[in-house]
């Protein structure tokens, strides 16, 4: 057997490993007592010092000195597992091993402190955390910026300094369009109460609609939406509630943007390193583009007014139109995920600024509460009301995952990038989504970019399925057509 050989077969073992761990997350999520919170802790902890252990196994390296690839995606295989090991090398077992083990713990820390309404409960574990990751960023930026080596995880060859940039570019279009729109008389919402298992029913028609493979997954209900998994077994999660059914909705819809991402890659990547989404952003543009662009479309929206007239009857909408604009409807409101198109990024930015000044030390964790609600306030117009409507909100900083909240809206960029050519490319796609069909845009996804999975850079992957350079300004442009058609600005 090769050193290529010998070291893909390594491989296939950890990324099996490592599947089985994302199982443990999924559970404890979903149905996991809350009384084995300590356990799994001790669980998930096992299981990262295998995998930190096979991750920074001296055969790698030397695998790596030796192996020959045997085409393009043999090279992209070596420089995903390079690039994997390089980081792994740079971080000690104990230490990979104790983030696994407080942010396990810490997770359920979070959801009770939510529960309550107490930032003060959460406060000492999340400075734990906040502590450790800091280690471990600066253990991986080697004399570099902390901030940066924690992006690095989630969308490389991205840096702190480049987001912000394309950040600040896009803020003062979003925030002069925001005005105009909320000086605007506000659309009509639903009325009445609509049933869970109603909801339920209709959620796995739209997953399915979409092109979720439900033989290799399931949707099960979860505090906070997510996918989980790759390759044969990709799971989705959302939630209902009674008075607003598009939370379940269009939280069903982002997911299988996740989840169809994993299920459509090559199954030649299997089990390996470029089996799986290349980067945080590049699958929030799948999710992004799934739910907005393609599911909050016009066309798509008539097709779901009358599915929602047949499960729940009257909801107080008259026609196709007044319910595209209800869908679409620019709001106040604190949580993130239930942020209309047009100020999701906001939130976005916000968390951006203060997860940076985390990792910086200019922000301590006592102070955190208070910079949000600040923050806010200045942002949004209004002040927050309670903690789980704001920096309790969401589950990321609990589990360590500093450096991910810039990927949405860097997904939200792409997407822009990615429908612009889907437009392009798929000239009768509105007549389709009006039947309900997202067949021409699902299938020029897969075959564009979806399929290839880690094979090429971020950045390239967007190049090679838009033809253009990543940039804010497809994204500006959409959404200034699309409200200003449905405000009348």
């Amino acid at each position: 057997m090769s050193a290529f050989d010998e070291l893909m077969a390594f491989q296939r073992e950890t990324q099996a490993l490592g599947q089985i761990a994302g199982r443990l997350g999924w559970d404890q999520e979903t149905m996991m007592p809350r009384g084995a919170a300590p356990q799994r802790g001790e669980e998930m902890a096992a299981m990262e010092a295998v995998l930190h252990a096979r991750r920074s196994d001296p055969r790698v390296a030397e695998w790596l000195e030796q192996a020959v690839a045997p085409n393009e995606a043999g090279e992209a295989q070596l420089r995903e597992i390079r690039r994997s090991y390089e980081r792994t090398v740079k971080v000690p077992a104990d230490l990979a091993k104790k983030i696994a083990q407080v942010t396990s713990v810490a997770q359920g820390q979070w959801a009770a402190a939510r529960a309550d309404e107490d930032v003060a409960a959460f406060v000492p574990v999340l400075e734990e955390v906040v502590a450790l990751k800091r280690e471990e960023g600066l253990a991986l930026a080697a004399g570099g910026d902390v901030y940066d080596a924690m992006v690095e995880d989630y969308e490389h060859g991205m840096t702190g300094a480049a987001i912000a940039e394309i950040f600040d570019a896009m803020r003062p279009g979003l925030v002069e369009l925001r005005a105009k729109v909320l000086a605007k008389p506000a659309p009509k919402g639903l009325t009445g109460t609509f049933d869970e298992a109603a909801q339920m029913k209709l959620t796995r028609k739209l997953a399915k609609q979409f092109g979720y493979d439900m033989s290799h997954g399931r949707v099960d209900k979860a505090v906070h939406p997510f996918c989980s998994g790759a390759g044969l077994d990709v799971r989705i999660t959302t939630r209902t509630s009674e008075t607003d059914p598009f939370n379940c909705f269009y939280s069903t819809i982002h997911e299988v943007g996740h989840a169809a991402y994993e299920q459509n890659i090559s199954r030649d990547y299997l089990l390996t390193p470029l089996g799986r989404g290349v980067s945080m952003g590049v699958h929030e543009s799948q999710s992004r583009i799934y739910e907005n662009q393609i599911g909050r479309s016009r066309a798509f929206t008539g097709w779901l007014f009358g599915e929602m007239k047949d499960a729940f009857g009257d909801f107080g909408v008259a026609d196709a139109d007044a319910f595209y604009a209800a869908v679409n409807a620019v709001h106040k409101g604190y949580i993130r995920t239930e942020a209309d198109e047009l100020q999701y990024n906001l939130h976005i930015m916000m968390r951006f600024g203060l997860e940076r000044a985390l990792m910086s030390g200019d922000l301590a964790v006592k102070d955190l509460e208070a910079a949000w609600n600040d923050r806010f306030e200045a942002d949004f117009g209004y002040a927050v009301d309670k903690p789980s409507n704001g920096c309790l909100q969401d589950v990321h900083w609990s589990v360590g995952l500093f450096g991910y909240f810039p990927t949405y809206t860097l997904g939200n960029v792409y997407a822009g990038c990615l429908y612009q050519a889907l437009r392009r490319d798929v000239p009768g796609l509105d007549a389709e989504l009006a039947d309900g069909s997202t067949e021409g845009a699902t299938s020029w996804l897969k075959e564009n970019l979806q399929q290839h999975g880690g094979l090429r850079s971020p950045r390239d992957t967007i190049v090679h399925a838009s033809g253009m350079e990543p940039s804010h300004a497809p994204l500006l442009a959409y959404l200034e057509e699309k409200f200003s058609l449905l405000y009348d600005l």
